[in-house]
């Protein structure tokens, strides 16, 4: 299509996401500028016998499966294609500036947060656990997680009301204040949603079949309350320190769009158990920034960039070993990758890590900042390559923050 080249959002992209159109959310295709209605192009028989796209969302798609999936993305890559077969109907293709933003895509399931960059848990270990190992005995055997809270996984745009919560008490034996987060915190990620008409309780997914199972990347932005999360972790995990809000990106990258930007994983050592091992490029060459508006400023100032190439544990790995114990899962889950951080300082991919717990003040557009103050506005972006040589761009997350509600 005229003008989405170099856009981010060309032929070899084509995310899925939902737009109102006429008042209604509709499954979408991004390409440029625009969104291609895919209900408008089923009713004209177009996308024959693709009841999905009469749903208010894609997670119908999604439970359709991967061949489904290669099937409609053919069908639409045809229909954008300056030398394609069919065109769309009148109609079906829609500024984006003449719609609201994008609604949330699908309906979330379920809601895992991993802890796969071995960067990010060493900054974290050397900062909590000075004087020994970084890493706890198990890191490098499991892709450590835990489990989130789907209901508040929020798309793209969505006000972040700072938390309210326990926080440690001022010396032992005191009781713990309650009150709001004073260490609002980010956490750069890149997430998997999985598809098709899932799996039987006591089934587990081999690392071998993630492919059948993924139908798609998203950034996401999980929101830590720090001093929430200190005082409550201990010995179960992160609770309301997490759970009152996470946010993605509006648009599904495909997992096709991405094959360009696949390269081997780091090197394991030891080496993993048999569940865990999986072969292929199963990395990605995803370029990614944060960048902070601090409030009462009109200035976005990029404050980390990194690479998600380095990934310690790997999708198709997060997924095996969620599934290990016989858990199931379904189309709708969502699946972090857990902060993404580098070895170097300005690669740190969360608040707590470049400012070192917050003894070191960072400076961004002319105003300092150890956690997140009312106002500022976060956005992560992504790229890569895609298969043609253009850009792929992830759809950026963005959020900014609010008193408590």
């Amino acid at each position: 299509m005229a003008g989405a080249d170099g856009s981010g959002y060309g032929l070899s992209h084509l995310p899925y996401g939902v737009v109102m159109v006429d008042g209604h959310p509709v499954p979408a295709v991004r390409i440029g500028d625009h969104a291609l209605d895919l209900r408008a192009c089923h009713r004209a028989g177009l996308l024959p016998g693709v009841v999905w796209a009469e749903h208010v969302d894609l997670t119908m798609l999604m439970m359709e499966g991967a061949d489904v999936w290669a099937g409609v993305r053919a069908a639409v890559t045809d229909l954008l294609s300056e030398d394609g077969s069919q065109r769309p109907p009148d109609g079906a293709l829609v500024p984006l500036a003449d719609v609201a933003a994008p609604t949330m895509p699908f309906t979330v399931a379920d809601y895992v947060d991993f802890y796969s960059s071995l960067h990010h848990a060493t900054n974290l270990g050397r900062l909590f656990r000075p004087d020994s190992d970084p890493l706890l005995p198990n890191w490098r055997h499991l892709p450590v997680g835990y489990h989130g809270r789907a209901g508040t996984v929020v798309v793209s745009g969505t006000p972040i009301h700072r938390p309210v919560g326990q926080q440690r008490p001022p010396q032992p034996g005191a009781a713990p204040p309650v009150g709001p987060s004073e260490r609002l915190d980010i956490e750069l990620e890149v997430g998997f949603v999985t598809g098709g008409l899932g799996t039987p309780l006591g089934t587990a997914v081999p690392a071998s079949a993630a492919g059948d199972h993924i139908f798609g990347i998203v950034l996401v932005n999980d929101w830590s309350a720090r001093d929430i999360q200190a005082w409550e972790y201990q010995p179960l995990g992160p609770f309301l320190g997490k759970s009152f809000a996470t946010s993605i990106g509006p648009w599904i990258t495909p997992l096709a769009a991405l094959e360009a930007a696949r390269v081997a994983p780091p090197e394991q050592d030891p080496p993993v158990s048999d569940y865990l091992r999986v072969d292929g490029k199963w990395s990605f060459d995803l370029s990614l920034e944060v960048a902070i508006t601090p409030a009462g400023t009109t200035t976005e100032e990029v404050i980390s960039r990194v690479s998600f190439a380095d990934m310690y544990w790997t999708m198709p790995q997060q997924l095996a070993h969620a599934t290990v114990n016989g858990a199931t899962i379904r189309a709708g889950d969502l699946f972090a990758s857990g902060t993404v951080s580098g070895p170097e300082r300005g690669t740190e991919g969360s608040l707590i890590e470049l400012t070192m717990g917050g003894r070191e003040p960072i400076t961004i557009a002319g105003v300092e900042r150890t956690f997140l103050q009312d106002g500022d506005t976060v956005t992560l972006r992504g790229s890569c390559e895609g298969v043609d040589g253009q850009p792929v761009v992830l759809a950026e997350v963005t959020g900014t923050i609010l008193p408590p509600g």
